[in-house]
């Protein structure tokens, strides 16, 4: 059974409760559980919807789980004032890790998957936009702190094995090695990346791009498969 009890209020939580009284009373008792799930709900019932309910996940150092959100895995652990949207779905097929840092956020559809051995880390100040897909099977997938990932992108550190003969679904899964996106990485919408790559810190990947190998730091990448054609200009030279 979860039990739920209140929260210690830092000087900033005091002022959001006085600045939303019915949230922040809520927000007080919100977590994960049948329970705290409930109370999510009242907590948002005259919030926005989407992203107008981010601020409920600075009410709670617990954060903010949407109750449409679908939390199905033992090894979860999370930060500090983390938003988990409508919808979202993190599951742990049948071995795995998740990890979410301090205030992450991750909006509308996204699916975060787990499974034989795989593993999930995200860095603190994340953002992670709708109908994302991270899939982590063999391969590990870490992502570094502020990092910007926009809509339909998906992250896959592992791969089939195609032998003739077989029949795909039976296929044992392979991998070159994990994924690393590093720190204030902005991925554009729809960017695939795929294992064994390496995106380094401050590195930029075109919408539509498919990243099948190493983006250096600070470098903007484009295409089919990601090609460098450029790098970010210091903020004295721009």
């Amino acid at each position: 059974m979860v039990r739920h009890t209140p929260t210690r209020m830092s000087g900033q939580s005091f002022r959001q409760l006085k600045r939303f009284p019915w949230s922040g009373f809520w927000m007080l008792f919100a977590g994960r559980g049948p329970m705290g799930r409930i109370v999510t709900w009242l907590a948002g019932l005259f919030a926005r919807p989407y992203k107008g309910r981010r601020y409920l996940a600075r009410l709670n150092a617990r954060g903010y789980f949407s109750p449409s959100a679908v939390i199905s895995c033992r090894h979860l652990t999370t930060g500090k004032e983390i938003f988990v949207g409508d919808r979202v779905t993190i599951y742990e097929a049948d071995a795995g890790e998740v990890h979410i840092g301090d205030r992450v956020a991750i909006h509308l559809d996204t699916v975060i998957q787990v499974g034989a051995g795989g593993r999930v880390q995200i860095g603190a100040d994340t953002h992670i936009q709708p109908r994302c897909y991270l899939s982590a099977q063999k391969g590990s997938l870490t992502i570094g702190s502020h990092v910007q990932i926009a809509s339909n992108c998906a992250l896959y550190p592992y791969n089939h094995s195609m032998v003739a003969g077989e029949l795909m679904r039976e296929q044992p899964l392979r991998s070159k090695g994990g994924i690393v996106i590093g720190d204030d990485v902005w991925l554009g919408f729809g960017v695939i990346v795929l294992d064994g790559v390496r995106i380094g810190n401050g590195a930029v990947v075109g919408a539509g791009a498919v990243v099948t190998r190493d983006v250096p730091a600070d470098a903007i990448a484009v295409g089919t498969p990601a090609r460098v054609v450029g790098q970010r200009t210091p903020a004295d030279k721009a």
